[in-house]
């Protein structure tokens, strides 16, 4: 079994439990007075109370948009990712970037969204047309 650790800091556990276990739907694993960890979509994260990694400004930009550094996030399933999204536009979530899709028609068509959590940490999650061209170039 091969499972990604992503360790990170958060403000509070009380508005972090809220936003990864509540809005997103992750289960919640071991935790103590200043760290909780989830099953973040098949992969442990494990968030700690401290001071947040500020984003920067890059040169980065997919497709001609600029994306928020650092970043992290997870690849879905299509049908699992259209439903997130849905669920976060009625949620009245604000988007960093909205639902779209890039790369279309070509190797690598993936639909992609940015959004922060409660503690500012920005989050992508992307699905791909086609989960073998994860990859591709």
């Amino acid at each position: 079994m091969n499972v990604f650790h992503l360790a990170y800091t958060v403000t509070d556990l009380e508005s972090t439990r809220r936003f990864y276990g509540d809005l997103l739907g992750c289960l919640e694993g071991r935790s103590s007075d200043t760290w909780v960890d989830f099953n973040f979509f098949g992969n442990q994260l494990s968030l700690h109370i401290g001071e947040i990694i500020q984003s920067s400004k890059t040169n980065s930009n997919v497709e001609g948009i600029s994306v928020p550094m650092p970043h992290f996030g997870c690849v879905l399933e299509w049908n699992i990712f259209n439903d997130l999204a849905n669920k976060l536009q009625s949620e009245a979530v604000k988007f960093i970037i909205e639902p779209n899709i890039r790369f279309e028609g070509l190797p690598g068509e993936q639909a992609t969204m940015f959004f922060e959590d409660y503690s500012g940490n920005s989050i992508e999650f992307k699905a791909y047309k086609n989960p073998s061209e994860v990859f591709s170039k």
